[in-house]
């Protein structure tokens, strides 16, 4: 059947060994996607999800019913004392955005324990000079880089018993590097040693790519606040764009205030016919999530056999959805692109005559895989290479 489509037998039989491979891999994730389908739906009845909760609001948006009724799903889906959920975010950047200069004030120490977060967080902070980063507000930006895909313990501790910090900041996805992605056991090992030298510290965690792929979040490992996109794993590929931030109810409010206005905070924000679908997106979130960690864990076998450096290897603990595949040559990357895009993408219902080729993308310092869609427009099609 499949030789009829054009996939040579070779190619079949590889796909076929490999998934051999990967059956244990493949049941931890079914038994992850089932448990977190089961919170999904707790949260669901204990909330009352009904079929108004579909309606919509335009303008101010006071007294949605439909977006206070989600955040609420998702406050108790992430395990937090409060979540605001909204489409007014446009990515999960900005949502982190929103939450580092709620949290901060001029003077302030923002410490960054896990490396230099993603390039578009770059003039955000004021890595790279912006007149309206946290750095041009007076707050103040140190850097703990990580210790073989770990925290650097003896450093992070040494730093907050000498500075006063007010906000730590953990990015747990590699995102476009080549480093380890971190699990909570190493996130609420570092949190429990935060907190025995300063209690007072905001441990905020950048949760993009992470959710769903374990049966728990930061919180449950003593984070305050916490970060993700919806155009990422808790959107379920249906929520059209829209982020979330979870965490302590005190800040979580600091963070609509910031988001909206003070005073009206997240008493206002219209959902402009959303609901529905950020409803779906989180409710088959579970089993998209399961999906894409079957693909990577399969395609990381796939590719190891074929002799390509992979990372994270089939086999290994998964945190996120990210799969790197490791080229160390630019022009190894854009010709496997274009083996996707002969091989995939021309046999795709949609955009089938896409052409992919590297451009520079905003916000990043590398180059991107873009789909160019002839005489239309162009979507992001893979992450950029390093």
């Amino acid at each position: 059947m499949y030789n009829d489509l054009g996939i040579s037998s070779e190619t079949i039989k590889l796909v076929e060994e490999a998934e051999k491979d990967c059956i244990e891999q493949f049941r931890q994730v079914d038994e992850a996607c089932n448990y977190n389908s089961l919170k999904v739906l707790r949260a669901f009845h204990k909330n009352q999800v009904n079929e108004s909760c579909f309606n919509s609001t335009t303008g101010y948006g006071y007294g949605d019913y439909g977006r206070d009724t989600i955040e609420k799903v998702f406050r108790d889906v992430l395990g937090a004392e409060d979540a605001i959920v909204r489409n007014q975010f446009i990515s999960g950047s900005h949502a982190l955005t929103v939450c580092f200069f709620a949290l901060l004030r001029p003077g302030d120490t923002l410490l960054s324990i896990s490396g230099k977060p993603y390039d578009t967080l770059d003039e955000v902070i004021g890595l790279k000079e912006n007149k309206s980063s946290l750095i041009s507000f007076g707050i103040k930006y140190k850097q703990i880089d990580l210790i073989d895909n770990d925290f650097d313990y003896e450093k992070i501790a040494d730093f907050l018993k000498n500075n006063k910090v007010k906000v730590v900041e953990i990015q747990r996805s590699k995102g476009y590097s080549t480093r380890k992605s971190i699990d909570l056991a190493k996130v609420g090992k570092v949190i429990k040693l935060i907190k025995e030298i300063d209690e007072s510290v905001i441990v905020m965690v950048d949760n993009c790519y992470c959710e769903f792929v374990s049966e728990s979040e930061p919180t449950a490992v003593g984070a305050d606040i916490m970060v993700g996109s919806l155009i990422k794993n808790l959107g379920g590929g249906i929520a059209p764009n829209g982020a979330y931030i979870a965490g302590r109810h005190d800040l979580i409010d600091l963070a609509g205030e910031r988001l909206t206005l003070p005073g009206e905070g997240r008493a206002v924000g219209p959902t402009l016919g959303i609901n529905k679908q950020l409803l779906q997106g989180i409710y088959f979130a579970p089993s998209v999530v399961a999906s894409a960690l079957k693909t990577a864990i399969l395609a990381s076998r796939v590719l190891e056999k074929m002799g390509y450096e992979v990372e994270p290897k089939y086999n290994e603990e998964r945190v996120d959805i990210v799969q790197n595949i490791v080229f160390h040559d630019e022009n190894k990357l854009v010709e496997f692109t274009k083996g996707i895009q002969e091989g995939i993408q021309e046999g795709s219902a949609i955009d089938s005559d896409a052409i992919v080729e590297p451009v520079n993308e905003p916000g990043y310092t590398d180059k991107w895989q873009v789909v160019h869609l002839p005489k239309v427009h162009q979507l992001n099609y893979l992450v950029m290479g390093q």
